[in-house]
């Protein structure tokens, strides 16, 4: 009888690791290829290399791009690098990126930039917000840009206990911001086998020197963070959920889920077009590819572009799937469109994380590879 017992019990764990295998491999997209989807007038962007893992771009222009991330799992083409943060006019007409200089005392030799967001303060001031992790620890820093100097003036460094495993920011005032925690435990081997596990502990926080605490919850990976024009709506990607989440942002910061829009793909970071509010976004078309280094088979891109994601009064039964090429149209506006703009196989860029436009053009980051300039 224990011999039978064991043998159930043996069976039982074999039947739900297996399970969770292929849940894991079907978050991570891993039998998904795609077609190809070109775009004319593209040029890779001189002097990126290790990385344009956020790329936010103010309105006159300006665009700030994080580089060189070293992020536990990902490979790194600058692993003994410290990162850095580019800067491109993209009033230029044929821009450049060019490395900002940072001020002194602040630590350049563990600079591991992730996520960025500037705020814009009543008096023309710009604050740069720069995820970092030196260490392996997760801080937010906040610098104030200094265009006549081309550099960055180092304010602050911000930790908390609530801030734990940071992966972007969208600011809302000179020092309060939203972040994603894109993980519950920051031990590596803990954060696979929460990812295996499928465990939805992923977090949203708001930050401000008065008050700290969480505002939403239950995410496999809350990853890519942004705003609406209006300010009322904070959209969210969940990575491993393949979608984006709208949430309503209220007087006392905290959100309310409003709608969830399901991709077919592994959306990363949001960005919103200044003129029309649409949300652009880089995307992870294979995350095992991500994941498992493989210079025959490198990371793909792809560059969905989502019309009129602001949807402000559609019901959850309007959630629409959306497979590749679909587009999804509605003369009153109110359910999402969704345009695969831009996707390759890796030959040009490998692990797209952000695609972000400006007067007609547009810019594509990757997590550890090169950055794309394009004219639409």
């Amino acid at each position: 009888m224990g011999k039978v017992l064991v043998a159930a019990l043996v069976g039982i764990a074999a039947a739900l690791a297996a399970e969770r295998l292929l849940a894991f491999r079907n978050r991570l997209n891993a039998a998904r290829e795609i077609d190809p989807v070109a775009l004319p007038n593209c040029q890779l962007i001189k002097g990126i290399e290790a990385g344009s893992e956020d790329i936010d771009i103010l309105p006159n222009g300006l665009a700030f791009i994080s580089s060189g991330l070293k992020y536990q799992g990902l490979k790194s083409f600058a692993p003994d690098s410290p990162g850095e943060i580019f800067l491109m006019d993209l009033n230029e007409k044929k821009p450049k990126a060019s490395e900002l200089r940072i001020s002194r005392g602040f630590d350049l030799a563990s600079f591991n930039p992730h996520g960025i967001s500037t705020y814009i303060d009543k008096d023309d001031t710009v604050y740069l917000f720069v995820v970092n992790h030196p260490h392996q620890k997760s801080t937010v820093e906040l610098f104030k840009f200094i265009e006549d100097d081309n550099s960055l003036v180092h304010l602050k460094t911000i930790r908390h206990d609530l801030l734990t495993s940071v992966n972007d920011v969208v600011a809302v005032g000179p020092d309060s911001f939203y972040a994603t925690n894109d993980h519950y435990f920051s031990d590596f081997i803990l954060v696979l086998l929460e990812m295996y596990l499928g465990l939805t502990w992923s977090n949203v926080v708001f930050y401000s020197p008065k008050e700290v605490k969480e505002v939403a919850s239950g995410f496999y990976s809350a990853n890519g963070i942004n705003i609406s024009l209006d300010k009322k709506y904070i959209y969210i990607a969940d990575i491993f959920d393949h979608s984006v989440h709208v949430m309503e942002k209220h007087a006392d910061w905290n959100l309310t889920h409003v709608k969830t829009l399901q991709l077919d793909t592994l959306a990363d970071n949001l960005s919103v077009d200044p003129d029309t509010g649409d949300i652009w976004t880089g995307c992870h078309p294979n995350g095992m590819k991500l994941f498992y280094d493989d210079p025959d088979n490198p990371p793909a891109s792809e560059v969905p572009f989502g019309r009129c994601l602001r949807a402000i009064s559609v019901p959850e039964s309007a959630v629409v799937q959306t497979i590749l090429v679909l587009r999804i149209q509605n003369i009153l506006d109110e359910q999402p469109t969704v345009t695969r703009v831009y996707a390759e196989n890796g030959s040009v860029l490998q692990g797209t994380s952000v695609a972000t436009v400006y007067n007609g053009k547009l810019l594509i980051g990757t997590v550890f590879h090169r950055a794309l300039y394009c004219e639409l």
